[in-house]
Parts: C-alpha cells; sequence; structure tokens
C-alpha cells in the first residue's frame, strides 16, 4: 500500500468536492480500492498503485474542468473518470464561466469587437457610456488569459479622483480611503474567481489592485493591466502609465468621457492620449454607445436624456454667444 498527496493549486476546492462533499463522495464511490481523504486543498490517497494512478489522472481532469467551467456535475464526474471529454453546452463566443458556472459572452457588437481588439493588440482603448460593459468585459478577457497561463498576474488600476466628495473625510487608513474607489473592480472579480481562491490571489499579488500612483515606477511583464475610469487621468498620469508596459503584456484602457470629475482648468488624459496615439500600430480604439448598454433599461434612458440635455445647453450657450458678439460689434459701431 502506498500514500499519496494531492495538491489542487488552481481551483477552490469547493467547487470539486461540491455541496456537503457530494462530488467527494461520489468519487470515493468510484475508486473503492482507495482510501481517500479531503481536507482543504490537499486529498490523501492511500491503496492500490494502479488505481492510484487512474485517480491521480482523473483528478488533474477534473480540476482543469472545475478552473474552466467553475462548476463540477455528475455527470462530468463520471465521464472524465470514464476517460471521456465531459459534455458541456457552451455558446461559441464565452469568454470565461461565472462562479455560478453561467457562461459570460460579449453581449453587443462592440463588446465582441473588443474581445477581437485584444486577441489581436497590446494596446486597447474602450471608451463609452455606464453600463456599456467596457470594464466587465475587459476584466472577463484577463481572467480567460489567466486561467489559459498566457499571463502570470492582472493588475487593475483607477485614479483616485473624487466625484464631489473628499478623500480626506472618509475613515480609516489610506488602503480604507481608496478601497471605495476600487470596488467595481472587485465586483467584477468576485463575478468570476471564486471568494476563497480570489482572496488567496489578492494575497499572493497575483491579481493586484492600486491607485494609478501606486503605478510610477514599476515595469509590468507577462500581466494583464487594466486602467479604469481613465476619463479622469491627467496628461501626466495616463503617460507614466502607458510607459509601464513590459513584455508580454496587454494594456486595456477604459473610460468615459462624458463624466470627467477632473477641475475644468485640467484636460483628460484619456482624450489626449487616445488623438495622440491614433493610427500606431498594436493600438486599438473601441468606442462602445448607448447600444451597448446592458444595465436597467432606465439607464439608457437616462444617457439619452443627458445627452439632450448637453446638445441643448451647447446650442443655448452658442446663441448667447451670438447674441453678445452681435452687441459688441454694434457698441464697437456705434463709438466709431
Amino acid at each position: 500500500m502506498i500514500e499519496k498527496h494531492i495538491v489542487l493549486e488552481d481551483i477552490d476546492p469547493v467547487i470539486l468536492y461540491g455541496v456537503n462533499n457530494v462530488n467527494i463522495q461520489m468519487i470515493k464511490a468510484l475508486y473503492p480500492k482507495l482510501r481517500i481523504v479531503a481536507r482543504g486543498n490537499v486529498i490523501k490517497v492511500m491503496g492500490d498503485e494502479e488505481e492510484m494512478c487512474a485517480f491521480e489522472e482523473s483528478i488533474i481532469e477534473l480540476e482543469k474542468h472545475c478552473a474552466k467551467y467553475n462548476s463540477l456535475s455528475e455527470e462530468a464526474i463520471l465521464d472524465i473518470v470514464k476517460g471521456k471529454k465531459a459534455q458541456v453546452e457552451q455558446p461559441n463566443d464565452v469568454i470565461v464561466y461565472s462562479v455560478t458556472g453561467k457562461p459570460i459572452t460579449p453581449r453587443s457588437e462592440n463588446q465582441r469587437k473588443l474581445v477581437k481588439a485584444f486577441d489581436e493588440n497590446d494596446m486597447i482603448f474602450a471608451t463609452g457610456p455606464a453600463g456599456s460593459g467596457k470594464t466587465y468585459t475587459a476584466i472577463a478577457l484577463a481572467v480567460k488569459a489567466m486561467k489559459n497561463k498566457q499571463i502570470k498576474k492582472i493588475i487593475l488600476s483607477r485614479p483616485a479622483v473624487e466625484a464631489g466628495e473628499k478623500l480626506g473625510f472618509l475613515p480609516g487608513d489610506m488602503k480604507d480611503k481608496i478601497d471605495p474607489y476600487l470596488q467595481p473592480l472587485y465586483d467584477a472579480l468576485q463575478d468570476m474567481i471564486p471568494a476563497a481562491k480570489l482572496q488567496e490571489m489578492l494575497e499572493l499579488n497575483i491579481i493586484q489592485i492600486a491607485p494609478l500612483a501606486f503605478m510610477r515606477g514599476r515595469t509590468l511583464n507577462d500581466a494583464v493591466v487594466i486602467l479604469d475610469e481613465a476619463q479622469n487621468t491627467t496628461a501626466q498620469q495616463i503617460k507614466m502609465f502607458l510607459t509601464r508596459m513590459g513584455m508580454n503584456t496587454k494594456m486595456i484602457v477604459t473610460g468615459d468621457a462624458t463624466q470627467i470629475d477632473l477641475p475644468l482648468s485640467q484636460t483628460s488624459g484619456l482624450i489626449q492620449a487616445m488623438h495622440i496615439l491614433k493610427g500606431i500600430k498594436g493600438i486599438s480604439f473601441v468606442e462602445m454607445n448607448k447600444k451597448d448598454i446592458i444595465r436597467h433599461k432606465l439607464v439608457t434612458r437616462i444617457v439619452e436624456a443627458y445627452e439632450k440635455y448637453e446638445e441643448a445647453f451647447k446650442e443655448e450657450k452658442g446663441v448667447k454667444k451670438e447674441e453678445k458678439n452681435s452687441k459688441d460689434n454694434k457698441k464697437h459701431t456705434n463709438i466709431k
């Protein structure tokens, strides 16, 4: 009799073991010649050597299945143990699977363009209104690259610019003050990576979430790097960020030019960078619009209402300017 320890490295063991250990109990029944003890992310196996080899091969395949689909059914267990490929219905354009096993796919034409741009370019600028899925799709692409072992880490960043509030009035230390600005990034990750695994990856710095100011001086290799809310960067900040790019790295810059929270005297770094970098090989630009909004239907109506208001405001401002110029001209003529 021999003994072996198998460590589950790439998944949350709960997915493999199942609710109330129903999956691991089924796996034990399929290998009656083995004594199997599963604790945490370690499976201890004792028994027949030949059956142990077959068990180890099955566990490797089961772990791959769990890492990809974030779920494990009885049918999949039986197929994998029998040496078959588990039959899972999946859309052709699936990016990754959520923690509930639901496929995450691009839900609009421009989201599909973003996926294609990611495959073909190393730097992508994705702009558009709130709710158009630019950040969520970008994070899904990063998680997919991580699962496929194309990269070693995911780095997510945002400028810590107040939208009407002041950082200093928030309670706690610097991390406590910054975390609320990064919460949307945590929310997306929690949809795609099981909680225990996500916590482990954050602790090991495999996934890093940091304010933009913390990027200075770094060279980012073997990573997908996402800069969210880039409309609130200054020209100096976005230049600093873009030049952090290292080997085997992809960058996705997302932002909404209609929601700039910078002081009026400052130019948005996102708008300036898109103008400067247009036409450079290896950089792609994907512009989303209100048709891509996948939040509550009211979000689309709100965006449309604000667009109409801003257009009317610009027209009114233009008319007043013309009237002022006309009065000034008349006054100038009378003086003569």
